[in-house]
C-alpha cells in the first residue's frame, strides 16, 4: 500500500539464512503436481503488522530462533528446485529459507497503514522469483521489518509452486506458536513425496482447462512477464459496509464472496474500455477444497480448487444477484482438467499463468491470517496479494481485522493493468459507494 515515491522507506536490510534444525535425510524429494507446475509463475506475498506491545523486547535472535524447529516440520519449504528427466521437482536438501531484516526509520505502523492503498507491501516482504539458478534459489523469504514506534511487521515471499496462500498461513502460524513455547505437531502429513502413482486420465478427454494461459517458455527464470503491466489496489470494507452492499445487491442467500465478485465482474464489464476486459463471459474462480483447520497439519500443496463459470448473458446489463448466484452455483472445477493437460505436454508441463489467464476471483474468507498472533495480540492488519499476474486481472477477497466481539469486514486487492485499474475505482466509487 505504499507508492513508489516511498522506496526509501525501508532500509538497513540485511539477509541470512535459517536450516532446519536437524538433517532432513535422503530419500524425501517432493514431487510436483500438474497444479504445482501450472503455478509456478506466481508468488503469493503477505505482510502482518504488529503494534509495539505485541513485539516489547523481542530481538531477531527471538524471532529466528523458531524456524530451526519450523524448518524441520516443514522441511520442503527448505529444498530447492530440480529436475529429473525434464520435470521439475523440490529437492529436500536442506538449502533453507532466507530471513530480511530491515528498518522503516521514519514511519509508524499506523502512519503507514494511513497511505494510499495503490500498491501492494512490496517494500515489506522480499521480491523473490525463482532462477535463472534454480538450484540456488530459495523457495521462501521471510522479512521483519521494525518502525520507529517499536511496531513490527512480518512479511512472507512465497513460491506459488510450493503451496497456496492457506499453506502459507499455516507456516507462519505454526512459527508463531513455536515462538510463544505452543504445542505443535511432531510430523506433518507428507501427501506429495517421492513419485506418485500414474496419473489417471479420463478416456479420449479432449476438454482443455479454460482457467490457464500459454506464455512463451521462460526456461530457468520463473517469472511471467506480465507482472510489470499490472497495479494493485487495495480496498478496505467495515462489516457495515458489506452489509449495505449486500442489502442494494439483493443477495442475501449467497456468500459475500460471491457477492463481492458478482460486484467486480458487472463494474468491469461496464467499463468496456479495453478488448481483455469489455465484458467478460467467463471468469475463473479459486477456493479452498479442503478445511482450513486441517492446513496446520499439513505439508504445503495447492489444495485450491481452480474452477470457471461462464455467463451466456451480457455481465454489464445483469443483475448483481444473477451474477453472484451463478458463482456459487454454477462453477466448475477444473483442477483435474490442469492435471491432465499439464501430464499430456510431459516433462514438466506447459509454461502458464492461471491468475488473470481470465479474470480471477481467489476465495481466501477462511484463511487463518489473525491467527498469526504475537504474545496475544492479533495484527492490526494483514494484508495478501499474488505477484506474477497475467494482463486480465485477478480480485483475492480475505478477511479484515475486527475489534473483539464485532464481526470483521473485508479486504479485497484487485489487480489489474493500470488504466483499468483507474476505472474500476472510479466505477466502484459511483455505483457502490466502495473506496
Amino acid at each position: 500500500m505504499v507508492s513508489a515515491t516511498s522506496r526509501a522507506a525501508v532500509t538497513g536490510t540485511r539477509l541470512s539464512s535459517v536450516v532446519p534444525a536437524s538433517v532432513t535425510g535422503e530419500n524425501k524429494d517432493r514431487h510436483l503436481t500438474g497444479l504445482d507446475l501450472a503455478m509456478k509463475l506466481h508468488y503469493i506475498r503477505a505482510v502482518y503488522f504488529f503494534d509495539s506491545k505485541a513485539v516489547e523486547g523481542l530481538t531477531i535472535y527471538d524471532l529466528k530462533k523458531p524456524m530451526f524447529p519450523l524448518l524441520r516440520l516443514y522441511y520442503p519449504v527448505s529444498g530447492r528446485i530440480r529436475r529429473r528427466d525434464g520435470r521439475p521437482f523440490i529437492k529436500c536438501n536442506d538449502g533453507g529459507v532466507r530471513i530480511v531484516e530491515a528498518h522503516c526509520p521514519d514511519w509508524t505502523v499506523e502512519e503507514w497503514l494511513r497511505l494510499p492503498a495503490t500498491a501492494d507491501d512490496d517494500l515489506l516482504a522480499f521480491d523473490q522469483v525463482l532462477g535463472p539458478d534454480l538450484g540456488f534459489s530459495p523457495l521462501v523469504y521471510v522479512q521483519f521489518t521494525w518502525f520507529n514506534c517499536g511496531g513490527l511487521s512480518v512479511g512472507l515471499s512465497w513460491a506459488h509452486v510450493l503451496g497456496d496462500p492457506f499453506s502459507a498461513s499455516a507456516f507462519l502460524n505454526t512459527w508463531a506458536q513455536l515462538l510463544h513455547g505452543h504445542a505443535t505437531p511432531d510430523s506433518l502429513h507428507q501427501p506429495g513425496l517421492l513419485d506418485p502413482s500414474p496419473p489417471r486420465f479420463r478416456p479420449n478427454n479432449k476438454k482443455k482447462p479454460s482457467s490457464l494461459k500459454r506464455v512463451d517458455p521462460v526456461g530457468d527464470s520463473w517469472r511471467a512477464t506480465s507482472f510489470a503491466k499490472t497495479r494493485t489496489h487495495t480496498f478496505r470494507l467495515t462489516a457495515q459496509q458489506l452489509n449495505d452492499v449486500i442489502s442494494r445487491a439483493a443477495a442475501a442467500k449467497v456468500s459475500r464472496f460471491d457477492v463481492l465478485s458478482a460486484i467486480l465482474w458487472k463494474s468491469m464489464a461496464k467499463l468496456g474500455e479495453d478488448s481483455a476486459a469489455a465484458g467478460p463471459r467467463t471468469v475463473t474462480v479459486c477456493w479452498n477444497k479442503s478445511p482450513a483447520a486441517g492446513r496446520e497439519r499439513e505439508a504445503p500443496s495447492n489444495e485450491m480448487a481452480v474452477g470457471t463459470v461462464g455467463a451466456d448473458f451480457e455481465a454489464a446489463k445483469s443483475k448483481v444477484f444473477e451474477l453472484a448466484e451463478l458463482i456459487a452455483e454454477k462453477k466448475e472445477d477444473e483442477s483435474e482438467l490442469i492435471e491432465e493437460a499439464m501430464a499430456a505436454e510431459g516433462g514438466g508441463g506447459f509454461d502458464c499463468v492461471v491468475y488473470g489467464a481470465n479474470l480471477t476471483f481467489v476465495n481466501l474468507g477462511k484463511a487463518k491470517i489473525y491467527e498469526l498472533e504475537m504474545k496475544g495480540r492479533k495484527p492490526i492488519f494483514a494484508n495478501c496479494t499474488i505477484r506474477g499476474v497475467g494482463e486480465v486481472g485477478t480480485v483475492l477477497v480475505l478477511p479484515g481485522p475486527a475489534e473483539e466481539g464485532e464481526e470483521s469486514g473485508k479486504v479485497v486487492n484487485v489487480i489489474l493493468p493500470a488504466k483499468q485499474l483507474a476505472g474500476l475505482r472510479e466505477e466502484l466509487r459511483k455505483s457502490w459507494g466502495i473506496v
